[in-house]
């Protein structure tokens, strides 16, 4: 981008960023309250569901590969509208189909929008805001939390007072294009070359350095971000007997503590250090978890308390890697995000068909594995990258 683009173009920026971190929250935690009902109307297994699901984070990851060298030929622009029209049509296939290949197929194209959108606002901050980009990707992703904070709110009430699971999503479709007509009008510096990097030229850039242990970091992470996230609620009212609306309010509880947690965490993290903060807060996550899971029935409120540890592990190894590879950035953040979509993909898929096979509490609990081995990453590239890197 220019180097100095003016500070209305920066703000305008940040806050259309802002605005589509929400949409991104709000369309991508739909699914998880309204699962059970579709699954029901439906009469589909977990094994279905969590197929259906494997469909988004296939998109997911396909579209970050591709959208950070698109983003480094073509503009941000580009890819981020881009992004609101997959996102329009994936809800829309989502909210007419029954078949489970059509459903998987509609979210496979969701996953393409929401992959896009993933990279583009990432990408506009750290080049906006370079010298406090943890702080303003935490920031952002507050905005996450609270689109992810409404979505079951809203779909838990609608689904009380017998709103159809489809209906829901079909009001999603406006959101969207409120979202795709603000960006049209938005003013976004050019850059100042094109980048010449294709496919060819990834493994060399990509994979150099410490760059695959933050790729594992970041792929377990997600696992475990949304294998919470997608099966909450069906745990909460399949295993612990939770009410619909009580289930449904949990779930935005987890969003809420997540959007707590990033909007105070920016500054936690600016004093400890990202690789630092990502391991106090990841033992955090799998001690709340556990409580929640194996104790006694009143401790279930600790599961959705683990989102506030959680919370800012994504934007801050995001601003970790842009910090210390600045060339071809896009397409580095693009191979980061595709590796998260691989544990979207990984995370509900694995929660599905371990419940299948070995119940719903063991499948579900297969989340403390995840964050086990972001641990072990993360506390690799602590003792591999030097220390002023850490803090």
């Amino acid at each position: 981008m220019q180097t100095k683009p003016s500070k209305t173009t920066i703000f305008l920026l940040t806050v259309g960023c802002f605005l589509a971190f929400f949409v991104f929250g709000f369309t991508d935690n739909l699914k998880g309250p309204t699962l059970p009902a579709m699954l029901a109307e439906l009469n589909f297994s977990y094994g279905t569901g969590g197929n259906i699901f494997f469909g988004e984070y296939l998109g997911f990851l396909i579209a970050t590969l591709i959208t950070g060298i698109l983003a480094d030929r073509f503009g941000l622009k580009s890819v981020i509208l881009l992004a609101g029209i997959f996102l329009g049509i994936g809800v829309g296939g989502y909210s007419f189909f029954s078949s489970a290949v059509l459903l998987s197929g509609s979210l496979f194209v969701l996953g393409l929008g929401l992959g896009s959108l993933e990279l583009g606002p990432n990408a506009i901050i750290v080049s906006l805001h370079h010298e406090r980009k943890g702080l303003y990707l935490n920031l952002m992703a507050v905005l996450h939390g609270l689109g992810s904070l409404v979505a079951p709110l809203l779909a838990g009430w609608l689904l009380s007072i017998s709103v159809s699971w489809r209906t829901i999503y079909r009001w999603d479709i406006l959101l969207i294009a409120l979202f795709v007509f603000i960006f049209i009008f938005l003013r976004f510096p050019k850059a100042e070359e094109k980048a010449q990097l294709d496919f060819r030229h990834i493994p060399q850039i990509a994979f150099k350095g410490q760059l695959p242990w933050f790729y594992i970091a970041i792929t377990f992470y997600v696992a475990a971000e949304i294998g919470i996230a997608s099966w909450l609620v069906t745990f909460l009212q399949e295993i612990r007997n939770i009410p619909v609306t009580t289930s449904s309010q949990s779930l935005s509880l987890l969003f809420a503590m997540m959007m707590i947690g990033r909007l105070v965490g920016g500054f936690f993290v600016h004093r400890v250090g990202y690789l630092r903060s990502i391991l106090i807060m990841t033992i955090g996550g799998i001690l709340s978890f556990a409580a929640g899971m194996f104790g006694p029935k009143e401790t279930f409120f600790l599961l959705p308390v683990t989102g506030f540890f959680l919370s800012i592990i994504f934007p801050t190894i995001t601003a970790a890697v842009s910090d210390t590879h600045t060339e071809n950035g896009n397409t580095i953040l693009g191979v980061l995000f595709t590796f998260a979509g691989l544990g979207g993909a990984i995370g509900p898929w694995v929660i599905a068909w371990g419940s299948d096979l070995f119940g719903l509490q063991i499948g579900f609990s297969l989340n403390v594995v995840f964050m086990m081995i972001l641990i072990i990453s993360v506390a690799i590239l602590t003792k591999r990258i030097p220390n002023e890197q850490n803090t």
